[in-house]
């Protein structure tokens, strides 16, 4: 939606600060397009400009037939679900507006016509098709304010809406939080029982996920970079307490630049891969993280060894897991593919996500780089 648009939508329509500049407006269009009209049936030649001065003089009396109902009888009767009061009201309405007109026209609009020198002298009492343009003077209001209304209560519900689903997506985040940071901080206590050098780098990388969480996270989207860091020192801080028994695979293609992704939305994966696999692992365990970030796609996959006849855990599905399921669903609604495979030794999570916000950049690719990490 352009400014224009948005000015008259948001400001000029719903904003009560130019109401009298759209009930002006508004006349002024009615009795234009009713002259028009008139010009066209009037047997006997008259002017635009006096059609036009004549149906303004109907202006005073269609404002006193029309917003009585418009400014009451709808908001006080109607939308207060009282059906029946509000249509014998409307049926009393109707029947005033013949003695409205009649009255009118015979005792106020004659008068000035022969008074002008009028070549069409109007006909006393009640005429329908004049009583026709005033009903259709008070029905136009009326379709309006119901329109505004019935727009107004969908804007409010599509924004109940998304605060409902924002409130949602905050309780989901605030959920991994404390799971994820249950096992960090078990492994740095492990570290610091046996007075470990590495433990202050740990606590410092600690602190970098908790910034990360604590106030990155707010937003609906971070840079790609950093998520990718934040998984590189996650995966740092779990690997310190296997020292050299995990091999750890990285692997990055495409270009991260200027792209954003829903914060916190693979970390899960690797937490999942370390609880469930790596740390029931009786041979040799290994993790292979490979990502993939090409136009607006960004592709991940996340494999890690397990031992096969270890207890069934429910991989996949647990706290983490199902919330990122959830997140996604809200985020990313058709935009998303995950798949996760137990191929018996050892564990795959895929997933697909089409970004938002992609910026295309001249700067060259990333090369395609792996690493072998041992420990």
């Amino acid at each position: 939606m352009n400014a224009v648009d948005s000015f008259l939508y948001n400001d000029f329509i719903f904003s009560p600060r130019y109401r009298v500049w759209k009930h002006a407006l508004y006349w002024f269009i009615h009795i234009s397009l009713w002259s028009i009209f008139w010009q066209i049936m009037s047997p006997v030649a008259v002017s635009y400009l006096r059609t036009l001065f004549n149906m303004s003089l109907w202006v005073p009396i269609f404002i006193l037939f029309s917003y009585p109902m418009v400014y009451w009888a709808i908001p006080q009767l109607l939308l207060k679900g009282k059906v029946v009061q509000f249509f014998l009201l409307f049926l009393a309405w109707v029947i005033m507006g013949l003695f409205i007109n009649s009255g009118f026209r015979t005792y106020l609009y004659l008068p000035i016509q022969q008074a002008m020198g009028s070549a069409v002298i109007p006909q006393k009492g009640l005429q329908p098709h004049s009583y026709l343009c005033m009903t259709t003077a008070a029905a136009s209001p009326m379709i309006i304010k119901f329109f505004k209304l019935w727009t107004t209560k969908q804007r409010d519900w599509v924004q109940a809406q998304q605060e409902k689903i924002t409130a949602e997506l905050q309780l989901l985040k605030a959920q991994i939080h404390p799971h994820f940071l249950f096992n960090t901080l078990n492994n740095i206590y492990s570290f610091s029982l046996d007075n470990s050098p590495k433990t202050p780098d740990m606590i410092l990388k600690l602190s970098s996920l908790l910034s990360y969480m604590l106030y990155d996270c707010k937003a609906e989207q971070v840079r790609l970079e950093k998520e990718i860091e934040i998984m590189k020192n996650y995966i740092d801080l779990e690997t310190e307490r296997y020292g050299d028994k995990v091999e750890i695979s990285w692997s990055i293609e495409g270009n991260a630049k200027d792209k954003f992704v829903a914060p916190l939305l693979m970390l899960p994966f690797l937490e999942n891969a370390f609880k469930h696999g790596i740390s029931e692992q009786i041979g040799k365990p290994w993790l292979s993280v490979d990502l993939s970030a090409k136009s607006d796609t960004l592709r991940c996959k996340i494999a890690n060894s397990k031992n096969e006849f270890a207890p069934n855990h429910d991989n996949g599905n647990g706290i983490g897991i199902h919330n990122v399921k959830k997140r996604l669903a809200f985020m990313y609604p058709d935009n998303y593919e995950l798949k996760m495979h137990d191929e018996g030794n050892f564990f795959v999570a895929s997933l697909l996500v089409k970004l938002k916000g992609y910026v295309p950049t001249p700067l060259p690719p990333f090369v395609v780089a792996t690493q072998i990490i041992p420990r």
